[in-house]
């Protein structure tokens, strides 16, 4: 689903994914705000993620107004956060293992000079 909804990174879709997870009854103005990224953006996403069967958004029943949904992550939508998990982890710990090797070598490199 990389780059398919809406550009955005793995690390972002992830976040979008807890966050609807977490908080089924939250707007997309809020979704926008948490994240940091464009209303127009969170709704083009929350449609393609409803679009590849990932979400489901459903209306509030006792709420007033037409716009309040409750989302939902299909089971396919919770198998594809646990692939964008993954393979998020998996950048996360060879960016580590390289910061890691970085930090070793300055290390070396200023102990010599101090």
């Amino acid at each position: 689903m990389q780059n398919q909804a809406g550009d955005l990174k793995d690390g972002e879709l992830l976040q979008l994914l807890k966050e609807l997870e977490s908080s089924p009854r939250i707007t997309q103005r809020e979704l926008s705000s948490r994240l940091g990224i464009s209303l127009g953006k969170v709704n083009y996403i929350v449609k393609a993620l409803i679009e590849k069967g990932f979400v489901k958004a459903s209306l509030f029943k006792e709420s007033n107004k037409k716009s309040a949904y409750f989302y939902v992550l299909t089971p396919h939508g919770l198998e594809e956060k646990a692939k964008i998990t993954y393979r998020f982890l998996k950048r996360k710990m060879r960016e580590y293992d390289q910061l890691k090797e970085e930090i070793e070598q300055l290390k070396k490199e200023t102990k010599d000079r101090f």
